[in-house]
């Protein structure tokens, strides 16, 4: 649901185009790990994956868990934003923000606890159900409605081809920026190649995901746009829906995913720290002894404690977005399956491999180096200019403060 805030600060045309051409990267670059993975079948996570493709050093297996585990806290950070802001909506700003904050912490952890990720295809396909179905309503509803929420106290509504005059550098990558996060999950990859029955079959999935996340999110969000405009459009774009009732359904069908996907990342994190802590054949890793239990639960605690910070100290959807796409999709998403591609190449047809390969090795060599520069555009111009956007919403007072009471609520 950032889609139709990035169209209406990128313009309806080169949005819809930067859907595509994200897409298309991130499936040639999951298709890259794919193919290390079958060459290196001992790949567990992302990490083990990480510490390969950097010349296989033990520094590489730690500046990737460090990633690795600050991205699934922000996701966790994420979700507690995004639950204060359901609960605001929902009641009507009842409690404080933070407090609402803190509510969806504090379940997050207790839905956490469990230690075993039994039927958790299920309840993600169940997940995944339920926002199709909220997004959809959203979309239905934004054009039924007479007019989106906040009309005509901003004048008409405004929609555009192409990016609005006095669009800034800061605004237009931090569009981009979302629409890249929502792309970028290559960091759960080897994880889902490992537990495959035939992971050969990885392919067949990764076509028919990026397919359907092309048509629902490109639909969902030119749809949106053309009927909010820009003046009256806000991120998640459930807030643009005029009628109440319109937007606490569809809003509502999020709950799942609002929960679900903040455990999961939980789950996965912990139990990365978990079974290091722990020396393999342990009784507590395996067996419910106490020391076991608390150890987990303590884990768990201290993820979602700092999750909890980053939701406060950056209370503001898109620009969160953006910052977790800055920093941790330039590695997961793009510079490190550059590197692989490289590595791999190289083995297997020496130095200078794009000179032995003819049209396919220079094509191959110069996608691959595009690869690992729009890595380095998200991690240089793309942090700067989601700072830049976070300090100019605190000087706008755009969204209240740090630790603020002030309603988030759509």
């Amino acid at each position: 649901m950032s889609f139709p805030w990035s169209y209406s600060v990128l313009g309806l045309v080169p949005g819809l185009i930067l859907t595509v051409v994200v897409a298309a990267m991130v499936l040639y670059t999951s298709l890259i790990i794919w193919e290390w993975c079958l060459r290196h079948p001992e790949v567990r996570d992302v990490c083990d994956l990480g510490q390969m493709i950097l010349w296989n050093k033990r520094w590489g297996f730690w500046f990737t868990a460090v990633m690795f585990l600050l991205n699934n806290t922000f996701i966790q950070g994420l979700h507690c934003l995004v639950g204060a802001k359901y609960l605001n909506t929902m009641s009507n700003h009842s409690l404080c923000t933070v407090s609402f904050s803190a509510i969806v912490a504090i379940v997050s952890w207790l839905c956490s606890l469990p230690r075993t990720f039994h039927s958790l295809s299920r309840v993600a396909a169940a997940s995944a159900f339920f926002t199709f179905i909220s997004v959809l309503l959203a979309t239905i509803f934004a054009a039924v409605e007479d007019h989106p929420k906040g009309f005509p106290a901003k004048g008409p509504k405004q929609v555009h081809t192409i990016p609005a005059p006095g669009t800034t550098f800061v605004a237009g990558m931090s569009a981009f920026l979302n629409i890249s996060y929502t792309f970028i999950g290559q960091i759960t990859l080897p994880s889902f190649i490992a537990e495959m029955r035939d992971p050969r079959d990885f392919p067949k999935a990764l076509w028919a995901v990026t397919i359907a996340e092309i048509f629902v999110f490109s639909i969902v969000g030119a749809v949106i746009y053309a009927y909010t405009g820009n003046n009256y459009m806000t991120a998640p774009a459930f807030g643009s829906l005029g009628d109440e009732v319109y937007l606490k359904v569809s809003f509502s069908f999020m709950i799942p995913t609002i929960l679900f996907l903040g455990v999961l990342y939980a789950s996965v994190s912990s139990r990365f720290i978990f079974t290091r802590l722990f020396v393999e054949g342990s009784k507590h890793k395996t067996d419910h002894t106490i020391k076991g239990w608390v150890t987990w639960a303590a884990i768990l605690a201290v993820t979602w404690a700092a999750a909890f910070i980053i939701a406060e100290v950056i209370p503001f959807f898109s620009d969160l977005l953006s910052l977790m796409s800055s920093l941790f999709d330039s590695f997961f998403g793009f510079i490190f399956w550059g590197i692989a591609y490289m590595r791999m190449r190289k083995v297997d047809y020496g130095n200078g491999f794009w000179k032995k390969r003819g049209l396919r090795g220079w094509i191959g060599i110069a996608v691959n180096v595009v690869l690992i520069l729009t890595g380095l555009l998200f991690l240089g111009p793309g942090t700067y200019a989601t700072v830049q956007s976070i300090i100019d919403g605190y000087k706008q007072d755009s969204f209240g403060g740090a630790f603020t009471c002030a309603d988030n609520g759509l």
